[in-house]
């Protein structure tokens, strides 16, 4: 499995690049599998529902599966912040991309995506000046970067010439769990 991040601020477009990258790796024969990070009350169930139900009556799990999907749904009695390599650790083993949304301070490699302030505000940090597991900056405004970069500069809206540089660096990728925590 490779692993790749995908960082950056609010409205930079993180979304919509994992979005549209999701159907150009599967074009390309991959099983692409997504970690994405969420606020804190976050739900995918609804009142009322059997599930729901089951939640609410003090269930620690809800599996719930057809022949088309699976979902699990797991309570926390106390708040967890779980690590990326814990959630990775949840994900099927025959995939061959995970792409993870947000996890901004993970210790994965990442792609920044960056994008100015616009109309003369004060220009947004940016990541890959301090950050070492940003390995390429993904942005519509190049010229805008902060600080210059060795890091290679990949064009935010051309999500065929992301897939290829992702592919290209695959070794780089390769996601080995005994090496986190």
């Amino acid at each position: 499995m490779k692993v790749v991040g995908f960082a950056g601020y609010s409205g930079a477009g993180k979304t919509t690049l994992v979005e549209r990258l999701i159907p150009v790796l599967k074009q390309r024969g991959l099983r692409v599998s997504v970690v994405k990070h969420a606020h804190h009350k976050f739900d995918i169930d609804h009142p009322g529902k059997d599930t729901w139900r089951h939640r609410q009556a003090g269930a620690f799990e809800v599996v719930v599966a057809s022949d088309q999907r699976l979902a699990l749904m797991r309570e926390f009695e106390v708040p967890a912040q779980l690590s990326v390599h814990q959630l990775l650790a949840e994900l099927h083993p025959a995939v061959d991309w995970v792409l993870v949304e947000g996890f901004r301070h993970s210790d994965v490699l990442k792609v920044e995506v960056w994008r100015p302030s616009g109309d003369g505000e004060t220009p947004r940090p940016a990541l890959y000046i301090e950050d070492p597991f940003v390995t390429a900056i993904a942005t519509d405004a190049p010229a805008g970067l902060p600080e210059p970069t060795a890091r290679p500069v990949l064009d935010l809206n051309d999500a065929e010439a992301i897939a290829t540089w992702l592919i290209d660096s695959g070794e780089r990728f390769d996601y080995n769990p005994g090496h986190h925590g």
